[in-house]
């Protein structure tokens, strides 16, 4: 299994996950925060054209993660996954879409998807109904987590045992709360329980996730005014102590080339 950040960042997000099983390839988009023009270049520069992608699935219905989704999947004929809530808010944007492109996602309920099973999880974050996603193929598992306010233990329990983590690391408090220009209402927003991870909640989530077959951590979501890599990083490192893991950051620009899972 393999997986990249096609971008990542409030200007569009976008992770795409790949899992093969010798003769069948299954590849899935979660989130689609893009113009159509824009992901189809981001997915040519990773070596993939629309019609590869076999679904996609959207965690919720904010700009920077939705974005082009319905007409994408309408335009290619993708199957496309999100929660009820989620629907709800689409539907009003795109009240005829396909049905028989729309899929209903459930926290705690498994999807299978070929050579993947995706098992999305609920978190605290303002929108209607989001959902953040387990991937495995059986044997190696990632998971990712992109937008979410605090740490709830239904997240521990999704994340735990994963070989790799993306995980939202959206903001140094310090630089949000003495240096940001945002308003003090968007301030309380980012901090409260139901709005981004800091470095700092994110190191905590590692530490209770860490273990030996934990091989590789993104850094996702960061905050092009309120954050920087290296405080990321130091806050990261900082939590795997004396784990060997590798620790990346995925950018809004780039996103961050692919990743493979080795085998155990």
């Amino acid at each position: 299994m393999r997986f990249c950040s096609l971008g990542s960042g409030s200007g569009g997000n976008a992770t795409v996950v790949e899992a093969s099983q010798g003769i069948t390839r299954t590849r899935l988009l979660i989130d689609a925060g893009f113009s159509q023009r824009e992901l189809t270049r981001r997915l040519a520069s990773r070596g993939l054209a629309p019609a590869e992608l076999d679904a996609i699935f959207i965690t919720h219905e904010h700009g920077d993660h939705i974005g082009c989704a319905a007409g994408f999947a309408q335009r290619h004929r993708i199957p496309l996954w999100a929660s009820a809530g989620t629907w709800q808010a689409l539907s009003k944007a795109q009240p005829d879409f396909p049905s028989e492109l729309r899929h209903v996602a459930r926290a705690g309920e498994a999807i299978p998807l070929g050579d993947l099973c995706l098992q999305p999880y609920g978190v605290p974050h303002d929108a209607k109904e989001p959902l953040q996603l387990r991937c495995h193929d059986g044997a190696q598992h990632l998971g990712v987590l992109t937008d979410a306010g605090s740490i709830s233990p239904g997240m521990h329990a999704a994340l735990s045992g994963c070989h790799a983590l993306l995980l939202e690391c959206n903001h140094d408090v310090q630089m949000l709360q003495s240096n940001s220009r945002y308003p003090a209402s968007l301030k309380r927003r980012i901090l409260g329980s139901h709005g981004h991870l800091s470095n700092a909640q994110a190191a905590e989530l590692l530490r209770a996730c860490a273990h030996a077959g934990l091989q590789q951590v993104v850094a996702a979501h960061l905050s092009e005014s309120n954050n920087l890599p290296e405080l990321v990083l130091a806050e990261l490192l900082d939590a795997r102590g004396t784990q060997a893991f590798e620790i990346l950051v995925a950018d809004q620009a780039q996103g961050m080339d692919w990743l493979l899972l080795r085998d155990a």
